[in-house]
């Protein structure tokens, strides 16, 4: 239960750390019900990984049509730049001196 307890300080995975706690509180209640306190229990969670990719890309993908509309409602104009152009802004922001140059 130890070792749960530093992977849920450690962890930033919001998810994993309430399964964590829920886990470490659920383990607790059983013990003083059972008194018993010197049992190993080890908690296995599976994780998909072509899930999880699928899940940030979905939410990215929200997150980008959000923002877009966001700025449209605000009057701004929302162009969609190829990859080309978007290189030569992010190179021109990055390098400011090497491009007044």
């Amino acid at each position: 239960m130890e070792n749960i307890q530093k992977i849920s300080q450690i962890t930033k995975n919001n998810i994993l750390k309430k399964y964590s706690e829920e886990y470490i509180k659920f383990i607790k209640e059983k013990n003083d019900r059972n008194k018993s306190a010197s049992k190993n229990i080890y908690l296995i969670i599976m994780n998909n990984s072509e899930n999880l990719e699928e899940n940030i890309i979905q939410d990215l993908n929200e997150k980008y049509f959000k923002i877009k509309d966001c700025l449209s409602r605000c009057g701004n104009i929302v162009l969609e730049c190829k990859k080309e152009e978007t290189k030569n802004i992010l190179f021109s922001f990055f390098n400011l001196k090497k491009f007044l140059e």
